[in-house]
């Protein structure tokens, strides 16, 4: 199964999601590959880091910012995977365009400010074409940083609601520094001590994410 996590906005906590993705998938027993589309290689970085820590479960991870490339290699290696989890975006690149193409489901996510909810509105336009291309691409957006007022939450997810062809996920990820943080050393929040909220929130969101993939 491969599974992006995608906006031409950056700043949404697509690395954030996209670690969280792939750890969780491989702490369930699942062969993982991590493909890291962003030109900063952040996503790599973070996975470098858990590395060095020696940490348990491992996951492969690679970086190609150029789209051809990136087509290229995972087209040739996916088969060795269980899942393939990309992160891409902060732009509208060759590497997020690619990905599009590749994935079974896409996940946009966004936070809840005006400028967030439009960067969506430009990927529903660019989704529109891949979904014209590819039968079956699943495209989700999820409100991630969530503020805890809740208005603004309500705001941004209703207005996100109406941009075809990305269906809003009601699974919520709360704004709460531990997640961010568990990511940069290259981890998940779903392996770290407290954070109970953010564990049932994360649980939830990838349950969706990756609820037509058969782990038998």
């Amino acid at each position: 199964m491969i599974v992006s996590v995608l906006n031409t906005k950056g700043g949404v906590g697509k690395t954030t999601l996209a670690v969280n993705f792939a750890i969780a998938r491989a702490m369930i027993g699942r062969s993982v590959w991590l493909v890291d589309g962003d030109r900063q290689a952040t996503a790599q970085q973070a996975i470098a880091q858990r590395v060095e820590a020696g940490r348990l479960p491992s996951l492969a991870v690679s970086h190609y910012a150029d789209g051809p490339m990136l087509r290229a290699q995972v087209l040739q290696q996916r088969g060795h995977f269980d899942d393939v989890v990309i992160d891409a975006g902060g732009r509208d690149s060759t590497a997020l365009r690619a990905a599009l193409m590749l994935s079974d489901v896409v996940v946009v996510p966004f936070q809840p400010r005006s400028f967030d909810v439009w960067g969506v509105g430009d990927m529903a336009e660019i989704a529109a074409e891949a979904v014209s291309m590819r039968d079956g691409l699943k495209i989700f957006a999820v409100l991630n940083g969530a503020d805890p007022g809740g208005k603004d939450n309500a705001e941004a997810a209703a207005a996100v609601a109406e941009f075809t062809p990305i269906v809003y996920l009601n699974t919520p990820i709360g704004r709460r520094k531990g997640i961010a943080e568990a990511a940069g050393g290259g981890l998940s929040v779903l392996e770290v001590s407290g954070n109970q909220k953010s564990k049932i929130e994360m649980s939830a969101l990838i349950s969706v994410v990756f609820s037509n993939q058969n782990d038998s």
